[in-house]
């Protein structure tokens, strides 16, 4: 099964949030619909990156190893590189 890692930034206050999922588009439409609870004050949402894993544990792994990197460099890096 396909599993992604994606980063949406909130056209609101200019923020990234970082999430995983099988569905990308249909992930982003949960974020701007408001229902979920952490990002329902913030949307719209716009998707920035996505990158593809092969399992959902391999996504997991990546998305926690992201989420913890200090000040966002890493994922400056990572948006920097895709573009």
């Amino acid at each position: 099964m396909e599993y992604f890692v994606y980063i949406i930034k909130s056209e609101k206050d200019d923020k990234n949030y970082i999430g995983s999922t099988s569905n990308v588009e249909k992930r982003l439409r949960w974020h701007n619909d408001g229902k979920n609870k952490s990002t329902k004050c913030r949307k719209p949402f716009k998707l920035i990156y996505s990158r593809e894993f092969e399992d959902k544990k391999l996504a997991l792994e990546f998305e926690r190893w992201l989420k913890k990197q200090k000040g966002g460099v890493k994922i400056k890096e990572i948006l920097r590189k895709d573009n």
